[in-house]
Protein backbone atom coordinates (compact mmCIF):
# COMPACT_ATOMS: atom_id res chain seq x y z
CA UNK A 1 0.00 0.00 0.00
CA UNK A 2 1.17 3.60 -0.59
CA UNK A 3 3.02 5.09 2.37
CA UNK A 4 2.74 8.85 2.74
CA UNK A 5 2.46 11.51 5.40
CA UNK A 6 -0.93 10.27 6.59
CA UNK A 7 0.32 6.70 7.00
CA UNK A 8 3.49 7.89 8.77
CA UNK A 9 1.37 9.85 11.23
CA UNK A 10 -0.85 6.80 11.83
CA UNK A 11 2.15 4.58 12.50
CA UNK A 12 3.67 7.10 14.90
CA UNK A 13 0.36 7.55 16.71
CA UNK A 14 -0.22 3.81 16.86
CA UNK A 15 3.27 3.23 18.29
CA UNK A 16 2.75 5.88 20.98
CA UNK A 17 -0.74 4.65 21.88
CA UNK A 18 0.38 1.03 22.18
CA UNK A 19 3.52 2.03 24.10
CA UNK A 20 1.27 3.51 26.77
CA UNK A 21 -1.34 0.73 26.69
CA UNK A 22 1.39 -1.93 26.87
CA UNK A 23 2.82 -0.28 30.02
CA UNK A 24 5.97 0.72 28.14
CA UNK A 25 7.25 2.93 30.94
CA UNK A 26 6.93 0.15 33.50
CA UNK A 27 8.53 -2.39 31.17
CA UNK A 28 11.42 0.01 30.57
CA UNK A 29 12.01 0.17 34.33
CA UNK A 30 12.07 -3.63 34.45
CA UNK A 31 14.54 -3.87 31.57
CA UNK A 32 16.78 -1.12 32.97
CA UNK A 33 17.02 -2.60 36.46
CA UNK A 34 17.48 -6.14 35.13
CA UNK A 35 20.22 -4.92 32.78
CA UNK A 36 22.11 -3.19 35.57
CA UNK A 37 21.79 -6.23 37.85
CA UNK A 38 23.02 -8.45 35.01
CA UNK A 39 26.01 -6.22 34.23
CA UNK A 40 28.32 -7.35 37.02
CA UNK A 41 27.55 -11.08 36.62
CA UNK A 42 28.23 -10.64 32.90
CA UNK A 43 31.63 -9.06 33.61
CA UNK A 44 32.44 -11.81 36.14
CA UNK A 45 31.57 -14.43 33.51
CA UNK A 46 33.81 -12.64 30.97
CA UNK A 47 36.63 -12.69 33.52
CA UNK A 48 36.10 -16.41 34.13
CA UNK A 49 36.08 -17.09 30.41
CA UNK A 50 39.24 -15.02 29.94
CA UNK A 51 40.94 -16.96 32.74
CA UNK A 52 39.86 -20.25 31.17
CA UNK A 53 41.67 -19.38 27.93
CA UNK A 54 44.68 -18.02 29.82
CA UNK A 55 44.09 -14.35 28.97
CA UNK A 56 43.11 -12.81 32.32
CA UNK A 57 44.07 -9.29 31.26
CA UNK A 58 41.48 -9.35 28.47
CA UNK A 59 38.61 -9.07 30.97
CA UNK A 60 39.48 -5.48 31.90
CA UNK A 61 40.02 -4.60 28.24
CA UNK A 62 36.64 -6.08 27.32
CA UNK A 63 34.93 -4.10 30.08
CA UNK A 64 36.61 -0.93 28.86
CA UNK A 65 35.33 -1.56 25.34
CA UNK A 66 31.81 -2.15 26.66
CA UNK A 67 31.74 1.26 28.31
CA UNK A 68 33.46 3.14 25.48
CA UNK A 69 30.15 4.23 23.92
CA UNK A 70 28.41 5.10 27.21
CA UNK A 71 28.28 8.76 28.27
CA UNK A 72 31.37 9.48 30.34
CA UNK A 73 29.25 10.70 33.26
CA UNK A 74 27.52 7.29 33.38
CA UNK A 75 30.40 5.01 32.46
CA UNK A 76 32.94 6.51 34.87
CA UNK A 77 31.49 5.39 38.23
CA UNK A 78 30.20 2.05 36.94
CA UNK A 79 33.45 1.24 35.10
CA UNK A 80 35.42 1.96 38.27
CA UNK A 81 33.30 -0.54 40.21
CA UNK A 82 33.64 -3.09 37.39
CA UNK A 83 37.42 -2.71 37.50
CA UNK A 84 37.39 -3.38 41.24
CA UNK A 85 35.28 -6.50 40.72
CA UNK A 86 37.66 -7.84 38.07
CA UNK A 87 40.86 -6.93 39.90
CA UNK A 88 39.70 -7.93 43.38
CA UNK A 89 38.27 -11.31 42.49
CA UNK A 90 40.66 -14.20 42.73
CA UNK A 91 40.74 -17.09 40.30
CA UNK A 92 38.94 -19.35 42.78
CA UNK A 93 36.06 -16.91 43.17
CA UNK A 94 35.71 -16.55 39.43
CA UNK A 95 35.74 -20.32 39.00
CA UNK A 96 33.13 -20.97 41.68
CA UNK A 97 30.86 -18.08 40.67
CA UNK A 98 31.15 -18.45 36.89
CA UNK A 99 28.11 -20.70 36.47
CA UNK A 100 25.97 -18.55 38.80
CA UNK A 101 27.12 -15.37 37.08
CA UNK A 102 26.38 -16.96 33.70
CA UNK A 103 22.80 -17.64 34.80
CA UNK A 104 22.24 -14.26 36.47
CA UNK A 105 23.54 -12.40 33.42
CA UNK A 106 20.85 -14.05 31.31
CA UNK A 107 18.12 -12.32 33.37
CA UNK A 108 18.76 -9.13 31.42
CA UNK A 109 18.06 -11.02 28.20
CA UNK A 110 14.84 -12.42 29.66
CA UNK A 111 13.69 -8.91 30.59
CA UNK A 112 14.26 -7.72 27.03
CA UNK A 113 12.36 -10.75 25.72
CA UNK A 114 9.35 -9.93 27.91
CA UNK A 115 9.33 -6.33 26.70
CA UNK A 116 9.58 -7.35 23.03
CA UNK A 117 6.83 -9.95 23.38
CA UNK A 118 4.53 -7.34 24.85
CA UNK A 119 5.42 -4.77 22.17
CA UNK A 120 4.77 -7.28 19.37
CA UNK A 121 1.64 -8.47 21.20
CA UNK A 122 2.48 -12.15 21.21
CA UNK A 123 2.10 -14.82 23.89
CA UNK A 124 5.25 -16.90 24.35
CA UNK A 125 4.28 -20.54 24.67
CA UNK A 126 7.76 -21.96 24.14
CA UNK A 127 9.39 -24.15 26.77
CA UNK A 128 10.87 -22.27 29.73
CA UNK A 129 14.01 -24.39 29.44
CA UNK A 130 14.33 -23.51 25.76
CA UNK A 131 13.93 -19.81 26.46
CA UNK A 132 16.52 -19.83 29.24
CA UNK A 133 18.92 -21.80 27.04
CA UNK A 134 18.51 -19.18 24.33
CA UNK A 135 19.23 -16.41 26.84
CA UNK A 136 22.37 -18.24 27.97
CA UNK A 137 23.48 -18.49 24.34
CA UNK A 138 23.05 -14.73 24.03
CA UNK A 139 25.22 -14.20 27.12
CA UNK A 140 27.89 -16.62 25.92
CA UNK A 141 27.95 -15.06 22.46
CA UNK A 142 28.21 -11.58 23.96
CA UNK A 143 31.09 -12.63 26.22
CA UNK A 144 32.99 -14.33 23.38
CA UNK A 145 32.52 -11.35 21.06
CA UNK A 146 33.63 -8.94 23.81
CA UNK A 147 36.80 -10.97 24.38
CA UNK A 148 37.51 -11.20 20.65
CA UNK A 149 37.13 -7.42 20.34
CA UNK A 150 39.41 -6.95 23.35
CA UNK A 151 41.99 -9.29 21.81
CA UNK A 152 41.78 -7.37 18.53
CA UNK A 153 42.20 -4.09 20.41
CA UNK A 154 45.32 -5.41 22.17
CA UNK A 155 46.76 -6.58 18.83
CA UNK A 156 45.90 -3.22 17.25
CA UNK A 157 47.57 -1.37 20.14
CA UNK A 158 50.75 -3.40 19.67
CA UNK A 159 50.75 -2.81 15.92
CA UNK A 160 50.06 0.91 16.28
CA UNK A 161 52.76 1.21 18.94
CA UNK A 162 55.30 -0.49 16.68
CA UNK A 163 54.41 1.68 13.71
CA UNK A 164 54.37 4.79 15.91
CA UNK A 165 57.91 4.09 17.06
CA UNK A 166 59.10 3.51 13.52
CA UNK A 167 57.17 6.43 12.04
CA UNK A 168 56.66 8.96 14.90
CA UNK A 169 55.23 11.59 12.57
CA UNK A 170 51.99 9.62 12.15
CA UNK A 171 50.05 10.55 15.32
CA UNK A 172 46.67 9.75 13.75
CA UNK A 173 47.58 6.08 14.04
CA UNK A 174 47.55 6.37 17.81
CA UNK A 175 44.05 7.82 17.72
CA UNK A 176 42.91 4.95 15.53
CA UNK A 177 42.88 2.61 18.52
CA UNK A 178 40.19 4.67 20.26
CA UNK A 179 38.16 4.72 17.06
CA UNK A 180 38.54 0.95 16.73
CA UNK A 181 37.24 0.41 20.25
CA UNK A 182 34.21 2.63 19.73
CA UNK A 183 33.46 1.04 16.35
CA UNK A 184 33.77 -2.46 17.81
CA UNK A 185 31.47 -1.67 20.73
CA UNK A 186 28.96 -0.01 18.39
CA UNK A 187 28.99 -3.03 16.09
CA UNK A 188 28.37 -5.28 19.09
CA UNK A 189 25.40 -3.13 20.14
CA UNK A 190 23.89 -3.13 16.65
CA UNK A 191 24.40 -6.87 16.26
CA UNK A 192 22.84 -7.55 19.65
CA UNK A 193 19.86 -5.34 18.83
CA UNK A 194 19.24 -7.10 15.51
CA UNK A 195 19.60 -10.52 17.15
CA UNK A 196 17.18 -9.51 19.93
CA UNK A 197 14.46 -8.52 17.46
CA UNK A 198 15.04 -11.62 15.34
CA UNK A 199 15.13 -14.36 17.96
CA UNK A 200 13.89 -13.22 21.37
CA UNK A 201 10.17 -12.57 20.79
CA UNK A 202 7.75 -15.40 20.08
CA UNK A 203 6.43 -13.53 17.03
CA UNK A 204 7.44 -10.50 14.97
CA UNK A 205 7.10 -9.00 11.50
CA UNK A 206 9.16 -10.46 8.66
CA UNK A 207 12.91 -10.07 9.17
CA UNK A 208 13.20 -7.52 6.34
CA UNK A 209 10.55 -5.35 8.02
CA UNK A 210 12.41 -5.01 11.30
CA UNK A 211 14.88 -2.34 10.15
CA UNK A 212 12.62 0.74 10.70
CA UNK A 213 12.23 0.08 14.42
CA UNK A 214 15.89 -0.93 14.81
CA UNK A 215 17.04 2.24 13.02
CA UNK A 216 14.66 4.30 15.17
CA UNK A 217 16.03 2.72 18.35
CA UNK A 218 19.63 3.42 17.31
CA UNK A 219 18.75 7.02 16.48
CA UNK A 220 17.01 7.48 19.82
CA UNK A 221 19.98 5.92 21.61
CA UNK A 222 22.40 8.39 19.99
CA UNK A 223 20.09 11.28 20.82
CA UNK A 224 19.66 10.01 24.38
CA UNK A 225 23.42 9.64 24.87
CA UNK A 226 24.02 13.19 23.69
CA UNK A 227 21.13 14.69 25.63
CA UNK A 228 21.85 12.71 28.79
CA UNK A 229 25.46 13.89 28.83
CA UNK A 230 24.29 17.50 28.66
CA UNK A 231 21.66 16.89 31.33
CA UNK A 232 24.05 15.27 33.81
CA UNK A 233 26.84 17.76 33.16
CA UNK A 234 24.80 20.96 33.17
CA UNK A 235 21.47 20.42 34.91
CA UNK A 236 21.29 17.42 37.21
CA UNK A 237 22.82 17.28 40.67
CA UNK A 238 22.63 13.58 41.40
CA UNK A 239 25.30 13.76 44.10
CA UNK A 240 23.10 16.06 46.18
CA UNK A 241 20.01 13.91 45.59
CA UNK A 242 21.40 10.37 45.87
CA UNK A 243 24.68 10.93 47.78
CA UNK A 244 26.77 7.75 47.58
CA UNK A 245 24.28 6.12 45.21
CA UNK A 246 24.67 8.85 42.59
CA UNK A 247 26.63 6.63 40.19
CA UNK A 248 24.11 3.80 40.38
CA UNK A 249 21.14 6.16 40.08
CA UNK A 250 22.67 7.83 37.04
CA UNK A 251 23.30 4.46 35.38
CA UNK A 252 19.73 3.29 36.03
CA UNK A 253 18.34 6.54 34.62
CA UNK A 254 20.45 6.17 31.46
CA UNK A 255 19.56 2.49 31.02
CA UNK A 256 15.91 3.41 31.51
CA UNK A 257 16.10 5.83 28.57
CA UNK A 258 17.86 3.16 26.50
CA UNK A 259 15.13 0.64 27.38
CA UNK A 260 12.40 3.10 26.38
CA UNK A 261 14.08 3.46 22.97
CA UNK A 262 14.28 -0.33 22.57
CA UNK A 263 10.62 -0.87 23.42
CA UNK A 264 9.39 2.05 21.33
CA UNK A 265 11.34 0.74 18.32
CA UNK A 266 9.50 -2.58 18.65
CA UNK A 267 6.17 -0.77 19.06
CA UNK A 268 6.94 1.18 15.88
CA UNK A 269 7.62 -2.03 13.98
CA UNK A 270 4.39 -3.54 15.31
CA UNK A 271 2.36 -0.46 14.32
CA UNK A 272 3.92 -0.44 10.86
CA UNK A 273 3.13 -4.13 10.43
CA UNK A 274 -0.47 -3.59 11.50
CA UNK A 275 -0.82 -0.90 8.85
CA UNK A 276 0.55 -3.25 6.20
CA UNK A 277 -1.63 -6.20 7.14
CA UNK A 278 -4.87 -4.70 8.44
CA UNK A 279 -6.40 -4.02 5.03
CA UNK A 280 -8.26 -1.06 6.55
CA UNK A 281 -5.41 1.41 6.82
CA UNK A 282 -5.74 1.48 10.60
CA UNK A 283 -3.07 0.71 13.16
CA UNK A 284 -5.05 1.63 16.27
CA UNK A 285 -6.17 -1.84 17.28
Amino acid sequence: MPFGRKEAWQVARGAVDHFFSDSGWAMASHVALSSLMSLFPFVIFIAALAGFIGQDALAAQAAELMFSIWPEEVAGPIAAEVDRVVEGAGGGLLTVSAVIAFYLASNGVEAARTALNRAYRVVDRRSILLLRAQSLVFVLAGAVIALLLALAAVAAASAIGAVGEAVPWLPPLRRALTGFGVAGAAAMIVGGLVAAHLWLPAGRPRWDRLWPGIALTLGLWLLATWGFSIYVRSIANTAATYAGLAGVATAIFFLYIVAVALIFGAEFNAALNRLRTSGTGSVLR
